[in-house]
């Protein structure tokens, strides 16, 4: 019989600490490693073109920076959640955004994924925080989910055959939607079954982005019903090739073939079944396959060259075998969105699970046959019949079925937002316990009109910045506070103009100034004035470092951490923090960066000698001091800084700082501890 239940998952885990406590009304920190030249663009098919241009992001608002963690991993205990029958047993992770960590195949003693041994966050979702291996459900916008790192609600329902299923839903900030993913193996199945919903219960089109990826190890070929692929590389190319062998003779259905970073979209024909398959050199291995609607299949690879490398030992432990991921998603490439019309849902069914082809055909030089053993194989095991079954059994009887034992939490937003809007939403509940610390600030705009300020001293709240929140703030009583969380909504929504003159009209009355300044100075860098920018952000950290006090060494940011929250798992760090010396550390680096980059190393160095000193050990900092360092002229110094060694352990998706201050240091080759570029130079 399949089963579902709680279990823990120890691992060597890094804690995520406190979110980045600052508005992110910037784009993704990596926007620039997705996206596509103009002259590119101009020569892609219409309809691709206009998908790529969809509703691109203005800022990560209303979600925030997730910037906190660190590297130094300790064993820790993470809650999972089982299910299992005869065949396969499935290890999730709902507090980390429902990641399937582990599928086990029982009958061969197979894993059919890349299972990290640890959990190490690294800046590659949108907000930040993202850890590898498993398979996860990417929501939102290009890139990895805001809720990488975040807790999902679980909880047991009924599945199509009346037995278990575990059901995972959010609200997604970004794009304002709803999601759910149910999960059962039905019994003697030997493949894992996904039913997701995507709804819009607004009455605007929304855009929708979703890919599920899964990490395989590398070592495997990869096979897909498809003659050619979109490439996309890091240097911001997007075009058509033939699969799997491309013009300079390369066999690019082994991962292990590429030198450099690079996803390959397959294009795959209207009428072709969706799968695609990552096999051993016996033949056996993991294929993904679901019904239409998933229409894209992807290969993420890392490549061989030193910049993959070393993401890959950064992302795990050195001496840990690599991986690539196969990914499914609603579009053709990752670089499209697709838009839902108001009050309509996309739903499809994906499944999971082990494949044993034949070596001579499927990993053979005949593409063809190759691909054919494969969907025989496919056929033989799940027929593409009886994934159609599948789920209209689903989508008809159980999609719609309330939760019955509660196993995990996730936010409160989802609360806040039915409550707001009266959404019905059969089967995936927000119910009003959920809410939070968080939400109480909107609730109480909601219920009187009124938003109240924060407690003396404290840090400025989460921020919303849906239309039906700006209105509410507009007609809402004018205080700071007010002005700063209206300038933010107006932000979002494009009208820069008038966000400034809401946060100015906030500074006039303000008592604490920093956030205000800090918005302001934001909008100054984004308009070309990095000189009144680099001032107005030294003049947020000066008023934080007056309002804050004398700081207490002693003190650890993580001693204000929520004791509700399990004090060993990596979560346990409040989010949006107010801890004075988180403040002051992300204000303070803001200021120096903006400061360098005004041309003002003198004035960045008087900002330095205030920041601090936990926060100028940490690599991030040991990386802005070579700079600053350089920009005074000590170029010994800043190359000792590189000598003795640092980790950033924020370092972003295709990120070239460090090769760059590197070359302005010396003529050396870059030491392959910084070594993290991952586009041909």
């Amino acid at each position: 019989m399949t089963t579902v239940r709680r279990a823990v998952l120890t691992l060597p885990a890094a804690p995520l600490g406190p979110d980045n406590p600052l508005p992110a009304l910037r784009a993704p920190a990596g926007a620039g490693a997705h996206a596509v030249d103009a002259p590119t663009l101009a020569e892609l098919p219409r309809d691709m073109a206009r998908a790529i241009g969809r509703a691109p992001l203005r800022s990560l608002l209303p979600t925030a920076v997730r910037d906190g963690y660190g590297r130094e991993r300790t064993p820790t205990d993470l809650d999972s959640i089982v299910i299992e029958n005869d065949r396969l047993r499935a290890t999730v992770l709902p507090g980390l955004g429902g990641r399937i960590h582990s599928l086990h195949h029982k009958p061969t003693g197979r894993e059919l994924l890349y299972r990290n041994p640890v959990f190490q966050p690294a800046a590659f979702a949108l907000n930040g925080a993202w850890f590898s291996g498993g398979i996860e459900w990417n929501i939102g916008a290009t890139g990895h989910t805001t809720l990488s790192c975040s807790p999902l609600h679980a909880s047991t329902v009924r599945a199509p055959d009346g037995g278990p299923m575990l059901r995972l839903w959010e609200w997604e900030r970004l794009r304002d939607l709803p999601f759910q993913v149910d999960l059962w193996l039905p019994e003697g199945s030997d493949f894992l079954y996904v039913g997701v919903r995507v709804r819009n219960p607004h009455e605007r089109p929304a855009p929708v982005y979703w890919w599920s990826n899964t990490a395989v190890p590398e070592d495997r070929r990869i096979v897909a019903p498809a003659d050619a692929a979109w490439h996309h590389g890091y240097e911001r190319g997007l075009r058509r090739v033939p699969v799997p062998v491309t013009e300079d003779g390369t066999d690019r259905s082994y991962p292990l073939n590429g030198a450099h970073a690079a996803d390959w979209f397959y294009d795959l024909a209207e009428e072709q079944r969706r799968w695609i398959a990552a096999l051993d050199t016996d033949g056996t291995g993991l294929v993904q396959t679901s019904t239409d609607p998933l229409r894209g299949r992807k290969l993420f690879l890392w490549g061989t060259e030193r910049g993959g490398r070393r993401w890959q030992e950064w992302l795990t432990e050195p001496g840990t075998p690599g991986y690539a991921e196969i990914q499914a998603g609603l579009a053709r490439t990752q670089l499209e969105h697709l838009e839902l019309a108001g009050g309509a849902e996309f739903s499809w069914l994906e499944a999971y699970g082990p494949l044993a082809a034949d070596p001579a055909a499927a990993l053979g030089d005949d593409w063809a046959a190759a691909r054919a053993d494969v969907e025989r194989t496919l056929a033989g095991a799940l027929p593409r019949d009886a994934v159609d079954a599948a789920y209209r059994a689903w989508r008809e009887g159980a999609a719609d079925s309330a939760p019955e034992e509660t196993l995990a939490a996730g936010s409160g937003w989802g609360a806040l937002e039915v409550l707001r809007g009266r959404h019905d939403l059969p089967g995936t509940p927000f119910p009003e316990s959920t809410l939070g610390p968080e939400q109480a600030p909107w609730l109480e705009l909601l219920r009187t009109g009124v938003l109240p300020p924060p407690a003396n001293g404290a840090a400025p709240g989460v921020p919303l910045v849906a239309a039906p929140w700006r209105d509410m703030l507009e007609t809402a009583p004018a205080d700071p506070s007010t002005e700063y969380h209206l300038g933010i909504a107006q932000w979002h929504a494009g009208d820069r103009a008038q966000a400034v003159r809401s946060w100015e009209r906030g500074l006039k009355e303000a008592t604490a100034c920093w956030p205000l300044l800090y918005c302001l100075a934001v909008a100054d860098r984004e308009d070309g004035h990095p000189d009144r920018a680099a001032e107005r952000f030294a003049e947020a950290s000066a008023d934080h470092e007056a309002a804050s006090g004398p700081r207490d060494a002693s003190r650890h940011p993580d001693d204000s951490r929520d004791a509700s929250r399990h004090p060993d798992d990596p979560r346990h760090a409040p989010r949006h923090s107010a801890d004075c010396e988180t403040v002051a550390a992300t204000l303070g680096r803001e200021a120096v960066e903006a400061l360098l980059a005004a041309g003002r190393p003198d004035r960045a160095r008087s900002l330095w000698g205030g920041l601090p000193e936990r926060a100028r050990r940490s690599g991030a900092f040991r990386l802005l001091e070579a700079r600053l360092l350089l920009a005074e002229g000590r170029k010994d110094e800043a190359r000792a800084v590189f000598d003795a060694g640092f980790e950033v352990a924020d370092l972003g998706e295709g990120a070239e700082i460090l090769g760059e201050v590197w070359a302005r240091l010396t003529d050396e080759p870059l030491p392959y501890a910084y070594e993290f570029r991952m586009r041909p130079s």
